[in-house]
């Protein structure tokens, strides 16, 4: 009634009155603006854009199951806008193919070149992209599930220790709101809000409405969760404690039987990417050097096409289906307390003479490394533009000019080695197919595969070590929580139990941390709460781990009803974290099989394969490119020459070793980032830092065995040409 005095006098001052319908969330949009990642906002708004344009209605059927997927995904657009999105960006990918494969090098050549190639090409991707344009949503929606579901046993180990003291859900759904990373602590935190905001009564309410929406994904955790309710009927202390280690026994049961079933299903898929990926290319790549040799109407920039952005983006949308099927609640690490290290870490380069160094980014050290091999590998380009008639051999008496070659000279290879082609426009200049510019080419993959690899790797290296040094912690800490609990059983004052049980396990991780808690407390004066989770002086600081932070909250809760309370939770706790801990290794154990052998074709078998292929295809360019010359000759003199009808078929120079090599070497690239990314996937589920790490190492790893194998057999292998030719 006030708000309508104040709209009503503020219409009579001539201001715009406030709606007083229109509620919104303050906290919603501030979870949207801080949780959201950006790419999901630019949809929205494209999506709402398309919707204006061109507005296409999916049939009735889908409706309901966009509408669906885009609630999970909590995105503000309606059914229509997701199809009106396909539509226009299919119709962009089509103007945009004609724009840069017909009109623009027409006006830039004056009509001297003209390719219906990549309109064509752009009609194919354009129909190829509707399917999984249309199933953005889904998609999205599935890693959204994942990244929510993968936090679940936690979140149950997080209820049931709070309960197993205090049996209070809704405080417990708090506690495990407080202490999960997003997005499943949002999900927590907007079951309380409902119950603040009158939506519901009580938890019970507002939890089981917010069950409904994991029915048909995960009963487990709804199983799980009604245990954990019926624990509060009990008045039996035993039989209450009882449901709540059944809830946890549970989830973690039910997690193991669906990763056993995930993983005997998934050799069928993993090997479809794998013939997909990596087989039937590289079986293309071994006819390939005849294919180009023998067809001249074959060029690179048709190898590009399919092997640079056909295929990758097919191996990609199969290697996200796969793990859309990935069962949840397994997996994912919890990474929040890193997060305030995230983007922070920077690489410090010292230069002689300096102490301090220099303070970059790991973005610089990328875009440095690229640019500067990626010039390096367009070099042979540059050359020929600045001075087409420059070119020097490599030959059994040294590097001198092309035009200095002696006839009875055995010749290696050449620079650059640009060849007159007899087309049916006129004779044109095609390369390069030297041996300097193969090799000058290996730096084009390597630009990408170490600026994109250095880039992640520096970005996670302090985050690993921290992680990997808090990991350690974790898996022996169920040890060190017992004997904490035992000596607080034992009415030792817990001041004093930490440092009994630092001086036991002295020289382990567990054993650290106690230490830094022993003396801040005895050191620095302060209490156990501040020792611990001081964000200055407190251990978790140097240990920052989900686990260990709520365990040592219980720890503070429960010693607040008496030593012997806080010695029980200790107890209870260090039992449920052994019992995570010996699923998680079953798991591991089931999936080491399909994880070591995509290591393996990412770390060895692709990139060797690949760099052996790359140089045989230039062995037989400098094969035939010499034949060709040859023959051109003997086809010179007045009486006719057996054979000069091949003249034709060795007429065409084929693909440039030059432009084959690159388009290999950033497949090669591509497929390494697709199968890392899978790896973590499938190990992991959803964890950003564990998958830049794999990507990071993984492209540096590959790249550069790529690299030397390509480098060294197209040197032998040249020199085997050489050899040949100069028999003839």
């Amino acid at each position: 009634m006030k708000q309508k005095y104040k709209n009503r006098l503020a219409t009579e001052l001539g201001d715009k009155p406030r709606d007083v319908n229109k509620i919104t969330t303050q906290d919603y949009e501030f979870f949207k603006k801080s949780f959201l990642p950006k790419n999901l906002n630019y949809y929205e708004k494209v999506a709402g854009f398309a919707e204006k344009i061109i507005p296409i209605t999916p049939d009735k059927k889908s409706i309901p199951d966009i509408e669906e997927a885009l609630r999970i995904s909590h995105l503000n657009i309606s059914p229509t806008a997701v199809y009106s999105f396909t539509a226009l960006a299919s119709f962009a990918i089509i103007v945009v193919s004609i724009l840069f494969g017909f009109v623009v090098p027409y006006v830039l050549t004056g009509g001297g070149f003209t390719s219906f190639f990549f309109v064509f090409f752009g009609f194919i991707m354009a129909a190829i992209m509707l399917l999984p344009l249309s199933k953005l949503p889904f998609i999205i929606s599935n890693q959204w599930r994942m990244k929510s579901s993968n936090q679940m046993v936690l979140s149950i180990f997080y209820i049931v220790t709070f309960m197993r003291h205090t049996p209070n859900l809704e405080l417990a759904i708090d506690f495990a709101g407080e202490h999960l990373s997003p997005p499943l602590s949002l999900d927590f935190k907007k079951v309380i809000w409902d119950i603040e905001t009158n939506k519901f009564d009580n938890v019970t309410e507002s939890l089981d409405n917010y069950l409904q929406s994991w029915r048909k994904f995960n009963p487990e955790f709804i199983e799980a969760i009604h245990l954990i309710e019926s624990s509060l009927y009990e008045n039996d202390e035993a039989r209450r404690n009882n449901a709540l280690d059944k809830s946890l026994q549970v989830i973690l049961d039910e997690t193991y039987e669906k990763m056993l079933h995930y993983t005997h299903n998934l050799k069928g898929p993993i090997t479809t990417l794998h013939m997909l990926g990596i087989i039937l290319p590289i079986l293309g790549l071994v006819i390939l050097p005849l294919v180009v040799a023998f067809i001249p109407e074959a060029q690179w920039y048709h190898l590009f096409a399919f092997y640079n952005l056909l295929l990758p983006v097919l191996v990609y949308y199969l290697s996200r289906e796969i793990l859309s099927t990935r069962p949840t609640g397994y997996g994912g690490s919890d990474s929040s307390d890193l997060s305030p290290l995230i983007e922070r870490d920077k690489v410090t380069i010292k230069f002689q003479g300096q102490k301090e160094g220099v303070s970059v980014t790991p973005a610089f050290v990328g875009l440095f490394l690229f640019g500067m091999l990626f010039f390096i590998g367009i070099t042979p380009l540059l050359i020929h533009q600045l001075n087409p008639d420059l070119d020097i051999a490599f030959t059994d008496r040294g590097i001198v000019p092309v035009q200095d070659v002696e006839s009875d000279t055995t010749v290696y290879g050449k620079l650059l080695d640009y060849r007159t082609i007899n087309t049916d426009t006129g004779p044109k200049q095609d390369g390069p197919f030297g041996l300097g510019a193969s090799l000058l080419s290996l730096a084009i993959p390597l630009s990408f595969g170490l600026g994109l690899g250095y880039y992640y790797k520096l970005q996670t290296a302090g985050l690993m070590k921290t992680r990997n040094r808090t990991k350690d912690l974790e898996q022996e800490f169920a040890s060190a929580l017992f004997q904490l609990g035992n000596r607080l059983g034992d009415g030792i004052p817990a001041e004093i139990a930490f440092g009994n049980v630092a001086q036991v396990m002295k020289g382990t991780n567990s054993g650290r941390f106690f230490e830094l808690v022993s003396n801040n407390i005895i050191k620095l004066g302060v209490g156990v709460e501040s020792a611990i989770f001081d964000k200055d002086i407190g251990a978790l600081k140097q240990y920052p781990s989900s686990i260990i932070e709520s365990s040592m909250k219980v720890f503070l809760e429960s010693s607040k009803k008496g030593p012997l309370i806080a010695s029980q939770a200790l107890l209870t706790v260090a039992q449920y974290i052994k019992s995570m801990h010996r699923v998680d290794e079953r798991l591991k154990d089931l999936m080491a099989d399909i994880i070591s052998n995509m290591k393996s074709q990412i770390s060895f078998l692709t990139p060797t394969i690949s760099g052996i292929v790359v140089a045989i295809t230039s062995m037989i360019s400098q094969i035939i490119g010499n034949l060709g010359a040859r023959l051109d000759e003997l086809g010179g003199v007045d009486a006719p020459v057996a054979g000069a009808g091949l003249l034709d078929m060795f007429g065409g120079g084929g693909i440039p070793t030059f432009y084959f090599q690159a388009i290999v070497g950033l497949y090669v690239v591509q497929i390494t980032y697709i199968l890392s990314y899978m790896i973590n996937g499938i190990e992991n589920g959803t964890d950003r830092i564990g998958e830049k790490d794999i990507i990071g190492n993984s492209l540096i790893k590959s790249t550069i065995l790529y690299i030397a194998i390509t480098g060294i057999f197209t040197i032998l292998f040249s020199i085997i040409a050489s050899t040949v030719i100069g028999t003839l």
